[in-house]
């Protein structure tokens, strides 16, 4: 189990670690185990219940001490009931950050649909689950969040892509684009990639969708079977830093007959020296821009 200070739960919370002392002495509201040394320490249930008071309190007006009479399920409810309208994006965030911890699928579908009913998939992508993901990679550094609550959220969303993208039509506009998306060998953060298919999907153009883990000869066969306009990539770990430049230096030479766009950690830092003929998208509002029809020089900054 996960151990927490009073300064992780303040951080994490936004509620000062001052108060929640009062909140221990007042109303026994958290239960913090004690060291040998008499120092607290604070563990997942804990670190749930104060995110949920920080929500109930700023957003629906209850008084601590109301809180502090309900049971889980009441709490929980309450949560639901917020986020059909009254939840801004950092508080939906918190709320899947909640359901994520707890494992709770129940919970992360209901706001994923609250969300969606009231905002739209790609808003819910865009202000709600790309931040999360930012956070959960902080959680997942700080050690807050472990491989078994990492991969839970992780499934659940890609599901939640891959819905969205079997739900498009498959019918092209007259001035579709074919767009070849991989990942290269050894990538497996996916989630992106798929947003990049839905994207592209839902505005009538062509995708040659090829996954994860790509082996460059696979790429050179389908870029020579398809000669897409566009191939798309997210470099999140692989190419590493040791064979990142070759393997964009190869790209030009080998697929001169097409526009390149690429993202993610690997490019985005600035060790690596770009060539011209690659253009780096800076965040997935560009690639709707792109998608959408604007230039590459206007769309990409």
């Amino acid at each position: 189990m996960v151990s927490y200070s009073i300064k992780d739960l303040e951080h994490l919370s936004g509620i000062k670690a001052h108060t929640l002392r009062i909140w221990e002495q007042r109303y026994q509201i958290l239960k913090p185990s004690r060291s040998d040394t008499n120092i607290r320490s604070y563990g997942d249930s804990e670190l749930k219940l104060v995110l949920n008071i920080a929500l109930l309190q700023d957003k629906a007006g209850f008084k601590i001490s109301e809180i502090a009479k309900m049971s889980e399920d009441e709490i929980s409810n309450h949560i639901l009931e917020l986020s059909k309208g009254q939840l801004d994006f950092p508080d939906q965030i918190q709320a899947l950050t909640v359901a994520m911890m707890d494992l709770d699928e129940n919970r992360f579908q209901q706001l994923t649909r609250n969300i969606v009913d009231a905002h739209g998939f790609e808003s819910y992508m865009l202000n709600i689950i790309y931040p999360f993901m930012r956070r959960l990679g902080t959680l997942w550094l700080s050690g807050s969040v472990g491989p078994a609550q990492e991969h839970f959220i992780s499934h659940l969303i890609r599901q939640k892509v891959i819905s969205a993208i079997d739900s498009q039509e498959l019918s092209l506009k007259p001035s579709a684009k074919k767009f070849l998306l991989y990942l290269p060998e050894g990538e497996l953060h996916e989630i992106g990639l798929l947003f990049a298919n839905y994207v592209f999907r839902a505005r009538k153009h062509s995708v040659v969708y090829l996954g994860q883990s790509l082996p460059y000869e696979e790429l050179l066969l389908a870029y020579n079977i398809h000669q897409p306009d566009y191939i798309f990539s997210v470099f999140t770990s692989e190419p590493n830093a040791e064979l990142i430049q070759s393997y964009v230096n190869k790209m030009v030479e080998d697929m001169p007959a097409t526009q390149l766009l690429l993202t993610g950690y690997q490019v985005l830092q600035k060790e690596v020296n770009i060539p011209q003929e690659i253009h780096i998208i800076p965040d997935f509002q560009a690639l709707i821009d792109l998608a959408n029809g604007a230039e590459l020089t206007k769309a990409l900054v």
